[in-house]
């Protein structure tokens, strides 16, 4: 559905549903260069289940117009902005990777707005490599070819999916194809930058839970125990021979996950 906003329009995925303000709703942000695509079968799921579903793109992103933002404290106000127009006073929050830094730093700041908080695939801080930020600035396709091989277990890259017909590896690669240029360096600069993670954390006052990947290279779990640590309500669940891309890799694990919070 289209989302008209102050200075753009704004897409979301609702599952095919129309938004019915007596039901509980979940917006789910997906990660850096990405679209809503990445969410479809949990929100397809959700939407059938009772709840709005909201899987954003973000400003710049997919077909949300604007330009990206530059921050990741401007992306968690934009997601207000939404909410704010289609007249939802509350929702669960589901982001992957750069979505679970904008997902935290929203239920930071707007703690009224916010009921649940799914993180997935996430690290604080979430730092990227000097050599990536620069590919990702002047060669951009080595850069999606680096996130995309570092974003998979060793177990994707031989395939075996669980969704009949999906190409992890190819999938992902060309989600970053479409993105628009400057986009990836733009995200990955915000993730790099952003600081405020962990005294966000400790501000969050909604159950929070944190779905993370065994063997993720980009935000290995290990960088995550000390943000669970500052969430005063959240557990953490960690999936086995999996990488940075769970929601391709294990759907089904993550999909058990969120039900316990969204």
């Amino acid at each position: 559905m289209k989302i008209t906003l102050t200075h753009h329009n704004a897409y979301a995925f609702t599952g095919g549903k129309e938004i019915d303000l007596t039901k509980p709703s979940v917006m789910f942000v997906h990660g850096a260069s990405l679209d809503h695509t990445v969410w479809t079968l949990p929100a397809r799921h959700f939407a059938r289940h009772g709840r709005n579903v909201l899987a954003v793109d973000l400003p710049g992103h997919g077909l949300s117009e604007g330009s990206y933002l530059p921050e990741i404290s401007q992306y968690a106000d934009w997601l207000v902005e939404v909410l704010d127009a289609l007249d939802i006073s509350k929702t669960a929050l589901v982001g992957h990777s750069m979505g679970s830094l904008v997902t935290l730093e929203c239920a930071a700041r707007h703690p009224d707005r916010i009921r649940a908080l799914a993180m997935v695939g996430t690290s604080v801080p979430m730092p990227v490599t000097e050599q990536l930020l620069n590919a990702a600035c002047n060669d951009p396709y080595s850069a999606m070819e680096l996130l995309t091989a570092w974003g998979h277990s060793t177990d994707a890259h031989f395939g075996g999916n669980e969704t009949p017909g999906m190409w992890m590896i190819g999938g992902l690669l060309r989600l970053f194809e479409r993105g628009r240029p400057g986009a990836l360096f733009n995200d990955l600069n915000a993730c790099n930058n952003y600081k405020n993670g962990l005294t966000a954390a400790s501000n969050v006052k909604c159950p929070a839970l944190l779905i993370l990947g065994e063997h993720d290279q980009l935000t290995p779990a290990r960088f995550a125990k000390q943000l669970a640590v500052q969430i005063e309500n959240s557990r953490t669940v960690l999936l086995d021979r999996t990488g940075h891309t769970i929601m391709s890799e294990k759907p089904d694990a993550l999909l058990d996950a969120l039900i316990q919070i969204v």
